[in-house]
């Protein structure tokens, strides 16, 4: 079991409302078009919060399971989007906004999951 789990269950908290507000910018920013990002980002933004919460509360090794699973999730499915969403900006669309914001996602979650990796391995998180 991971010893000191405050600073990554603090980290997956804050991950969490990070997934949700850019749920909530991808909407705003083209509501007839981007339910899903509201809905995504409120799913996935609950989910990692929830692990965060879970980790804070010592709930053994099955928070940092759920969140690695969570994680990879959001990595193969950022990674997707954004490969798809640049795609249509170099064709000229004017899906800019939207490609910065999932790239971002994507950047949050390949943090998450080096800072997941890293206190299992070291078994210590920061």
């Amino acid at each position: 079991m991971i010893k000191n789990h405050k600073g990554l269950g603090r980290w997956y908290i804050g991950f969490g409302l990070f997934l949700f507000v850019c749920g909530l910018l991808g909407y705003a920013s083209n509501p007839a078009a981007a339910k899903t990002a509201l809905k995504s980002g409120s799913a996935f933004g609950s989910l990692s919060a929830a692990w965060g919460f879970w980790m804070l509360k010592g709930g053994g090794n099955a928070p940092y399971f759920a969140a690695g699973v969570t994680t990879l999730i959001l990595c193969a499915a950022f990674t997707w989007r954004a490969t798809v969403t640049w795609q249509a900006v170099a064709d000229g669309e004017p899906k800019l906004f939207a490609a910065v914001l999932i790239s971002s996602m994507l950047v949050g979650s390949v943090i998450s999951m080096l800072r997941l990796l890293g206190c299992l391995t070291k078994q210590k998180c920061r």
